[in-house]
């Protein structure tokens, strides 16, 4: 089984990649924030934690406004780096592991969490910032990363309640992990701080000190507390260290502490704290309980003739031909791959599988392969094939015969007037 080693806590503030990037760490002003990175860096490379699960939020990076999710998870085989306006840091992808990630997201959903999920995005300086100070990257990192983003810019967002329940529940999810692995959970962001309007600049160390205090010896106080609460004493953008209670939910209610750490240098209080897991294994086996309600949604459907549950791993499988597919809504794209379709899989770099399966518009193929129906009918639209035609094909038969089942013998298409 999965356990959890422990937890970390860490600003995510872009001056901590900006000084890894300049080589800055000995300089006067940053010699402080990377003294008090060394015992989390001693204590990462003492666990060698399997993986990561890695709270943080985006800063309107890859994750925008006109679709905003209060928790997303990835569940991508890897993530590269976001680039914030001025090019891209020269780090390498992070790795994640997309059957724990699966698991989670599956736990999470059974205990009613509405989470939602990600893939081919690159992640910004809230993930990698701390995390290029935290690990040696020049070889490639050394663990699988698992990242969490909460959406905490554009309100209503999550209340501090919300994430200390989401971190109970991420406990269940990821000590119910058959695999036999180690986990660390990492909480980013805060402490203290405001970006916007005449209270820019504002800073509060004696509420980061109690604040932290709080989070180690009674985090139910602060799941009481409300978001105005929070920018009241640690300024308005400081209220992301509701984050850092997901993280501590997901560990036992007795921690023990490692180490903390506080240095204000400029614009936001950084702080780093390592909490150790206290669990200690009940004498009933609660794990393969809460396995049998995760697997109870779909139980059964394996039964079902000529029926293939669109999961996660197979959208994971087939994101490059998905993807190919959705970018058939572009106007410019559906023109292009009406006149040249083979450059145009060379450009998407579509397996000879995938090609095959389009050229041939091999509509069962496809979805065994594992393409979205709801994709397919945009292909049909485009090429002049009804949605009938595509159902008859899914079942072997031709126009006449499927249409024999029917009521009423209709054509459509999700295209438009032409």
């Amino acid at each position: 089984m999965a356990r959890i080693i422990g937890g970390i806590a860490v600003s995510h503030t872009p001056t901590i990649g900006f000084a890894v990037d300049h080589n800055k760490q000995e300089e006067a002003a940053w010699a402080p924030i990377f003294k008090s990175f060394e015992p989390m860096q001693r204590w990462l490379d003492e666990k060698k934690p399997d993986a990561l699960v890695y709270i943080f939020n985006d800063h309107v990076t890859s994750f925008f406004f006109d679709h905003y999710s209060a928790f997303s998870l990835g569940i991508d085989s890897e993530y590269g780096v976001a680039d914030e306006g001025g090019g891209p840091r020269h780090l390498p992808p992070v790795q994640g592991d997309p059957a724990l990630s699966r698991h989670i997201g599956t736990s999470l959903m059974s205990d009613e969490f509405d989470m939602s999920f990600f893939m081919n995005k690159k992640l910004d300086h809230g993930l990698f910032s701390p995390l290029s100070a935290l690990m040696p990257w020049e070889q490639g990192w050394p663990t699988k990363v698992i990242p969490l983003q909460v959406g905490v810019l554009q309100f209503p967002i999550p209340s501090a309640r919300r994430c200390y329940k989401l971190g109970q529940a991420l406990r269940r999810a990821i000590e119910s992990y058959p695999e036999d692995i180690s986990v660390a959970v990492v909480a980013t962001g805060g402490l203290s701080h405001q970006v916007h309007g005449e209270r820019c600049g504002f800073n509060n160390p004696e509420w980061d000190a109690q604040f932290m205090d709080l989070l180690v010896n009674d985090p139910e106080k602060l799941a009481e507390m409300t978001i105005a609460e929070y920018a009241e004493l640690g300024g308005m953008e400081g209220s992301e260290v509701i984050m850092w209670l997901i993280m501590r939910g997901a560990l036992s209610a007795n921690v023990s502490e490692k180490w903390r750490d506080y240095y204000l240098p400029s614009m936001t209080g950084i702080a780093t704290l390592i909490l150790e897991n206290q669990a200690r294994t009940p004498p009933v086996d609660t794990l393969s309980r809460h396995r049998e309600q995760m697997a109870r949604q779909l139980a059964g459907v394996e039964k079902l003739e000529g029926t293939m549950p669109f999961t996660q791993q197979r959208s994971l499988n087939a994101i490059r031909l998905n993807s190919f597919l959705h970018q058939l809504t572009d106007p410019a794209w559906r023109d292009r791959f009406q006149k040249e379709p083979h450059a145009l899989y060379h450009e998407a770099q579509l397996s000879p599988q995938e090609q095959e399966l389009l050229n041939r518009l091999d509509w069962r193929g496809l979805i065994h392969y594992g393409a979205s129906f709801f994709l397919l009918e945009k292909l049909g639209a485009v090429v002049g094939v009804s949605n009938l035609h595509i159902y008859a094909a899914m079942r072997g038969q031709s126009l006449e015969e499927f249409q024999k089942t029917r009521n009423q013998q209709v054509l459509y298409s999700v295209a438009g007037d032409k």
